[in-house]
């Protein structure tokens, strides 16, 4: 027989889904103004608790952020996980782009720090968060190898361009510039960044 369980007490399940929604304003909050403009008087206001509260949960923006990184990168771990073995590689990585981009026009995708910002020093700093990255690099980096030797991307383009240039699609300013002129709906913003990416600026 599997050993049950202990139970978690009241107070500790308020506590866990108190910090499951502060760690989901912060991913919304990155998404919306990025690390250098939030503040954590947003995140308690967002939440709807005390600041005081806030910072029974994390010491400091930084903490709260680099927590809220590491949770968004093993969403991204989970979806390509889900994505069945017998796709294609190129079909993979088009999923995982337009994914992301969803996930920006959602303000659930946050903008990359910036090199001088303070969150970048502290994920670095941060072991989960770099396993969460080398792991999510080294699968699509595996995807893009298969899909170049196929020809569907270019072998002449070294892995490592084409994934920067596929995670640049996740915090691509386009999209924003896009929304905010009103011209295109976010399905059809999807669709042209999408063309953009794989598909390049030259006639066909």
């Amino acid at each position: 027989m599997a050993t049950p369980q202990p139970k978690i007490s009241f107070k500790e399940q308020m506590h866990q889904a108190r910090e499951e929604a502060i760690l989901q304003s912060a991913c919304r909050l990155l998404g919306e103004k990025a690390f250098d403009a939030m503040t954590m008087d947003d995140v308690a206001n967002s939440v709807g608790i005390a600041k005081a509260s806030l910072y029974k949960h994390f010491c400091s923006k930084e903490e709260l952020c680099s927590a809220a990184m590491v949770q968004i990168l093993a969403r991204v771990q989970a979806y390509l996980a889900e994505l069945p073995t017998e796709m294609a590689p190129m079909d993979k990585l088009r999923a995982l782009v337009r994914w992301s981009l969803e996930r920006l026009l959602a303000n659930e995708m946050p903008l990359l720090p910036s090199r001088n910002s303070t969150l970048r020093a502290v994920l670095m700093a941060n072991k989960d968060y770099l396993s969460g990255l080398v792991a999510v690099s080294d699968q699509i980096g595996e995807w893009i190898t298969e899909a170049q030797a196929q020809r569907e991307i270019s072998p002449s383009l070294p892995p490592l361009v084409v994934l920067y240039t596929l995670y640049a699609r996740a915090c691509d300013p386009v999209v924003s510039f896009l929304k905010e002129g009103g011209q295109h709906s976010d399905a059809e913003i999807v669709e042209l960044v999408m063309r953009t990416c794989f598909d390049g600026l030259a006639a066909r």
